[in-house]
């Protein structure tokens, strides 16, 4: 199984808008709204970016960065540190179109900024991602898928017709599909996206996620991956960050979550697929997982804030 191919169609791309900001120093933007995660594109000239108290990162033409987590970031020009920023959705709101001019004047630069939604803001894959992916524009190897997908976007954010909702959306998936397959080599936060850079490990990853109701354990995973018990455990947890069962544990709860939700399955089939011998043992562990009984959960409204 193809595990990010799996976790995109999981997390449900729903919907992506972007505007072209002409920009002049000095300028600094806040983009915080819940729920929106940020695909910026440096058309012309640079900028920095800052999450927190994180140090800035310097951004150049041709570079593009997403922060898939919906993480709070400033977007500025690099004598704009000491600036309150604007809110991005002010900005927009005193705007009209595609097209946003803003700043001071000063030095230029042209950013296309995109915000994209997935309809399962709360799936807990979204923890396993970076907080920032940046492919750099002088990457020679990104630079070759890169600039077509960034150009065909562009050109159809910038000059609409009918479709382009669907267009931009379908673009946008692909787009932030290959920037995260990109990333899986440089990151340092860890995850399951980190994870997939071991080729035992994202073995271990595909058939979990694949058959998360057969009876793993920690040996059967290890022979996955083709390593020692001891290797295996101590490599997952430092590249996933959390114990093999631990993982597969909260796989088998999603899959039994969805289950719940859709409300034609019953309890026994549900707790057989997810792995668990009784309706008792899925149901205590499910409470653990929830807070809820599977009846309670399915009888509200399928919330799953865990």
């Amino acid at each position: 199984m193809d595990v990010l191919a799996a976790m995109m169609r999981e997390l449900h791309f729903i919907a992506a808008g972007y505007r072209r900001l002409e920009l002049s120093a000095p300028w600094a933007i806040s983009f915080d709204q819940a729920g929106l995660r940020g695909i910026h594109i440096v058309a012309e000239g640079r900028c920095e970016i800052a999450f927190g108290n994180d140090p800035p990162q310097l951004l150049k033409t041709g570079d593009l960065v997403i922060a898939p987590r919906a993480d709070p970031h400033v977007l500025r020009s690099p004598d704009a540190r000491k600036m309150t920023p604007t809110s991005s959705a002010k900005v927009a709101a005193e705007s009209t179109g595609g097209r946003i001019v803003f700043g001071g004047g000063g030095e230029p630069a042209v950013i296309v900024c995109g915000a994209f939604v997935f309809n399962e803001s709360d799936h807990p894959a979204l923890s396993g991602l970076p907080r920032m992916v940046h492919v750099a524009g002088t990457d020679d190897t990104a630079s070759r898928w890169l600039k077509g997908y960034v150009e065909t976007l562009m050109a159809e954010a910038l000059a609409p017709g009918p479709g382009s909702e669907v267009v931009l959306a379908r673009l946008s998936a692909a787009l932030i599909t290959r920037v995260l397959r990109h990333g899986v080599e440089n990151m340092h936060e860890t995850g399951w996206l980190k994870g997939l850079s071991d080729p035992g490990v994202a073995r271990a990853l595909a058939v979990v996620h694949d058959a998360c109701g057969e009876k793993w354990t920690i040996e059967s995973l290890a022979l996955v991956a083709g390593q020692s018990r001891a290797a295996f455990a101590e490599r997952f947890h430092a590249l996933v960050g959390e114990p093999p069962m631990h993982y597969l544990f909260r796989r088998r709860m999603r899959e039994a979550s969805r289950l719940l939700r859709n409300g034609r399955t019953g309890l026994a089939r549900i707790a057989e697929t997810v792995g668990y011998g009784s309706e008792a043992a899925f149901s205590t562990a499910f409470k653990r997982y929830s807070g809820q009984s599977p009846g309670e959960y399915r009888l509200g409204s399928g919330r799953d804030d865990v």
